[in-house]
């Protein structure tokens, strides 16, 4: 312990400049899987039938367009082995199972947020 402290304070030292690399991103966390994907890094000229042609020689594409919506869970895997970190219409795209959506909190009025439009 001591020694690791001793290393950092001469490093400091004979450093030239006082920056610090920021410590990795955490992980992010991996939805369960699911017949839906997630699909990002389109180009913005891909068509909701490009998509569906791309990914409908994994299983049967039931609807999508940035989401992939497989008949089953097993498609959906193929879909994601097949497609994530591929090109498509000249960009690499990225799939993964959806995440669910969380239960949004309804807003709160201002007069809460402590802040309040005085004439």
């Amino acid at each position: 312990m001591a020694a690791a402290a001793a290393r950092a304070g001469f490093r400091r030292m004979f450093s030239v400049s006082g920056f610090t690399p920021p410590p990795p991103p955490a992980a992010r966390a991996v939805a369960d899987p699911c017949n839906n994907l997630f699909v990002s890094g389109l180009n913005k000229r891909t068509t909701s039938d490009g998509l569906r042609e791309a990914f409908s020689k994994f299983g049967q594409v039931i609807e999508g367009f940035g989401f992939v919506k497989y008949a089953t869970v097993e498609e959906a895997g193929e879909g994601i082995k097949g497609m994530d970190g591929k090109f498509l219409d000249g960009w690499v795209i990225f799939a993964e199972y959806a995440k669910q959506r969380e239960a949004q909190q309804p807003a709160q009025p201002a007069a809460a947020s402590g802040y309040q439009y005085s004439n």
